[in-house]
């Protein structure tokens, strides 16, 4: 925690929203490889950590910081709910990327004992087992850093809309790094393609949108592609905000992980 009560490590850096300013003005017209491999070496953007998922569409981020910049931090949020697939996959990719930096974040097992004793919060309390499993210790993890990557684009929605490269995380003193804003959905495809990257094993299989193994069931044909997390209920989102330098739990499209 830094003295003024803000996360990040960016002692004596300009206010974040002078240096977002900045450095969308100064990439406002490069694609994705080049923000990541000039703007990753930017002082205004200070210490920078991928994080990742190692979901459905990770790799894509996953492969273009292995070639531009391998050294990356790279977070990868073990809930210790997630499917056995995922772990695999995660592991992979880490050796065939030659990701040198992957640390693996999860929540203390006290912490678990206390809140989660028979591991079944999920089924009673969705939202307070994301707390617990992945907003806190993400918090947690991202607190040595000034700004971190996402995989974030403007076609997953209208409040993404009008996503730049980067943006301010409110009441963080943190910057959020954009690269893949301007992707499309076919975009994605065709770089996986070209690049020959492996898919989660578990798209095969219905699983277009994958979390925890249980909150994530197979899509049908025709459904939306996130139907299948916390299937019957209103929640589509693990819901990670900083809202005024505070977590925040909510249902939400406007996810930032």
């Amino acid at each position: 925690m830094r003295p003024d009560g803000l996360h990040g490590s960016g002692a004596g850096l300009a206010p974040v929203a002078t240096r977002v300013a900045a450095l969308n003005a100064r990439y406002r017209h490069h694609g994705a490889v080049a923000v990541l491999e000039h703007a990753l070496k930017d002082a205004d953007l200070g210490r920078v950590a991928l994080v990742s998922s190692f979901g459905a569409e990770s790799v894509v981020l996953l492969h273009l910081v292995s070639v531009v910049a391998p050294q990356t931090p790279v977070l990868f949020i073990d809930t210790r709910l997630l499917f056995p697939e995922t772990l695999a996959y995660q592991r992979d990719l880490a050796d065939r990327l030659d990701l040198r930096d992957v640390r693996v974040i999860r929540a203390g097992l006290t912490e678990l004992a206390l809140a989660d004793p028979d591991t079944a919060l999920h089924s009673r309390d969705t939202d307070a087992c994301c707390t617990l499993r992945k907003t806190v210790p993400l918090d947690r993890a991202l607190s040595g850093f000034d700004a971190w990557i996402t995989g974030r684009k403007r076609y997953q929605g209208d409040t993404r809309a009008t996503l730049d490269f980067f943006e301010e995380e409110p009441g963080t003193g943190r910057i959020k790094v954009n690269p893949l804003a301007h992707w499309g959905k076919e975009d994605v495809a065709d770089y996986m393609l070209n690049n020959r990257l492996p898919r989660h094993p578990l798209v095969a299989r219905g699983y277009p949108s994958i979390g925890c193994a249980p909150c994530t069931s197979p899509v049908a044909p025709g459904e939306d592609e996130r139907a299948g997390r916390w299937r019957g209920s209103a929640k589509t989102e693990c819901g990670i905000h900083f809202i005024d330098g505070r977590i925040v739990r909510r249902p939400t499209q406007d996810n930032a992980a």
